[in-house]
């Protein structure tokens, strides 16, 4: 089977492609400024250079590669950088999804399609909604969480009316190792790994530690997305969760815990956001009734990985 990945360079990407190539054809897209570090030790993986954004060239991409599965990845997918930049984030993240659709739709309409969609589509969640289920209004907080219901209500649109085979998967907070500094948990690691190798002062910053958030380790989440296709109901939306939440306080004593080093704690004004999203807990039974997964990695092994990930470097 031939299996297209959009942002293969990605941290999520990279993951995806490692799980797939045991036993499929896998193609990536990346851009000329994409590193490639993520996949760099991948064999086996064709890479394709493509600007999203642009019909002529995702055109041409779907008619060479005519995949069997795409795992739509590639985004603006930091909630602070849409504060920053918002006509970008919605335009980057909406035009680069109406092009595979419509390329889909021209070339190879049997293809299956995998939009990766995000629990900050939630937004603003009552505290009687908690676990939230996919049937949850969606109240976005972020101009990213809007680009990402515009993706979700495309791809609905797209199987509508022209039958396209789009499953959505709306996932929860995912981390392990590669994450990208500028994701919490990721972060935290990166700060505790410099403090032990003398590159910080034992100071760690953070945001708002009050936050709740459902975590689940990044090698659950690939197999999710694979099951999304494979058993997943055309035009249907899933949450892919954990089923658990802790404080972004208890993540950092959990990573704290794993250090030796005596560290000091200090809230930085810088990161705090105009808004944020007090509770996200997801309810991933339905997905779970569809298609048999469960997240299988301890929360506790995905940290210890994730913080040995940063200590690798040097």
């Amino acid at each position: 089977m031939k299996v297209l990945i959009t942002g293969i360079s990605g941290f999520v990407g990279s993951h995806l492609a490692e799980y797939l190539l045991q036993e499929h054809e896998v193609v990536g897209t990346i851009r000329q400024r994409s590193r490639l570090d993520h996949i760099k030790h991948i064999k086996d993986i064709q890479l394709v250079e493509c600007e999203l954004r642009d019909p002529f060239s995702v055109e041409a991409l779907i008619a060479n590669v005519k995949p069997d599965r795409i795992f739509h990845l590639a985004a603006q997918s930091f909630v602070p950088t849409s504060w920053n930049s918002p006509v970008d984030t919605i335009y980057n993240n909406a035009a680069s999804q109406i092009n595979i659709l419509e390329a889909v739709r021209r070339i190879k309409p049997d293809c299956k399609i995998q939009i990766a969609c995000s629990s900050e589509e939630y937004g603003h969640v009552e505290p009687h909604e908690v676990p939230i289920k996919e049937t949850n209004p969606l109240r976005p907080l972020s101009p990213y969480a809007v680009s990402k219901v515009t993706q979700e209500f495309l791809g609905y649109q797209y199987f509508k009316s022209y039958g396209l085979h789009t499953v959505i998967t709306r996932t929860f907070n995912h981390t392990g190792p590669r994450r990208g500094e500028n994701f919490v948990s990721s972060n935290f690691s990166k700060q505790i790994a410099d403090i032990e190798k003398g590159k910080q002062p034992p100071v760690l910053y953070v945001g708002n530690l009050q936050a709740k958030r459902d975590f689940t380790d990044v090698r659950d989440v690939v197999r999710a997305y694979w099951l999304a296709l494979e058993k997943g109901v055309p035009g249907e939306t899933y949450n892919i969760a954990s089923g658990s939440c802790i404080t972004i306080e208890e993540l950092l004593q959990r990573l704290l815990a794993l250090s030796s080093v005596k560290i000091e704690v200090k809230v930085d004004p810088a990161r705090l956001r105009p808004s944020d999203v007090e509770i996200l807990l997801g309810d991933y039974r339905k997905f779970h009734e569809t298609t048999g997964w469960r997240p299988e990695i301890p929360l506790d092994q995905t940290l210890k990985d994730l913080l040995n990930y940063w200590r690798s470097f040097p």
